[in-house]
């Protein structure tokens, strides 16, 4: 089985870039950690200041729904999630 390439679009609303930002910090840090994660980058647009862009890889897509379900991340989204625009998740096929 291939491993699973994912990026992901995370916009913080005006005026909460520090705060979103900080929170996908920690969940980076702890994502790291979980099973299945091969990588976990978390990077912040140059040409969109409060877009951050997280470039994953997996081992597998029930890895992936793992990380969708941890308590890191939900902790993420509940302290920040009011404070985020329209996320998009794009899981990659090799083209």
């Amino acid at each position: 089985m291939a491993d699973l390439h994912v990026v992901a679009t995370i916009p913080a609303k005006p005026g909460f870039e520090k705060e979103v930002g900080d929170a996908l910090k920690g969940l980076a840090a702890a994502t790291q950690d979980e099973a299945g994660c091969i990588s976990y980058e978390l990077f912040e647009s140059a040409s969109t200041p409060g877009v951050f862009v997280t470039v994953e890889l997996w081992e597998s897509q029930e890895h992936l729904d793992a990380h969708m379900k941890a308590p890191a991340l939900t902790e993420a989204m509940g302290a920040v999630g009011q404070h985020l625009g329209d996320l998009a998740i794009h899981p990659l096929k090799p083209f």
